[in-house]
C-alpha cells in the first residue's frame, strides 16, 4: 500500500500539486495496488478536491 505521506518522504524536490499528482501516476505505473491519503498535500496550489483528483490519477494509471 501506497501512503501519500510517503511520497512526501521520498520525493522532496516536489514543489506543487501538479508534480505530486505526477509522482503519483509513475507510483501506479510501477505496480502500487492501493493509496492511502494521510496527509494533505501542503502545497498552496492543493485544490478543495485534492482528494478525489489524487485518486482519479492514481487509478488512472493502474496496470
Amino acid at each position: 500500500m501506497l501512503y501519500l505521506s510517503s511520497i512526501f518522504i521520498q520525493e522532496k524536490d516536489i514543489e506543487s500539486f501538479d508534480e505530486l499528482i505526477e509522482a503519483v501516476k509513475v507510483r501506479a505505473q510501477e505496480g502500487e495496488i492501493f493509496i492511502r491519503l494521510d496527509l494533505k498535500p501542503p502545497y498552496p496550489d492543493t485544490p478543495k478536491d485534492w482528494e478525489e483528483k489524487i485518486e482519479t490519477a492514481f487509478n488512472g494509471y493502474l496496470k
